[in-house]
């Protein structure tokens, strides 16, 4: 797997902030999408969590963007990865790289 800082520079994710993973892999549906919002509900404003996944999460993107968080993902042979991070006032999750419309 190609290093967790190369796939999060391919990211639109801030470099100036702390970085968490979450490997939600071998989980099964809906334990990635359950365990990301627990994580991020703890987690610094001033973080970003990086999950790998097995594929694109989908179905956590609406909820992010509902809970004022912007993303970008990054898809390589191996993993999926998705850079999750709160949203800039003036960014907002209008940007297409920051909602999710980054390097696939």
């Amino acid at each position: 797997m190609p290093e967790a800082t190369t796939l999060l520079e391919r990211t639109a994710a801030p470099t100036d902030r702390s970085v968490e993973t979450l490997d939600v892999r071998e989980l099964g549906p809906p334990e990635p999408l359950r365990r990301t919002l627990e994580l991020l509900a703890d987690l610094s404003n001033d973080a970003v969590l990086v999950q790998y996944n097995d594929r694109v999460p989908q179905f956590l993107f609406p909820k992010l963007a509902d809970r004022g968080y912007a993303h970008d993902t990054v898809e390589t042979e191996e993993t999926v990865v998705t850079a999750i991070w709160v949203a800039d006032a003036d960014q907002g999750a209008t940007d297409g790289r920051a909602a999710g419309g980054g390097d696939r």
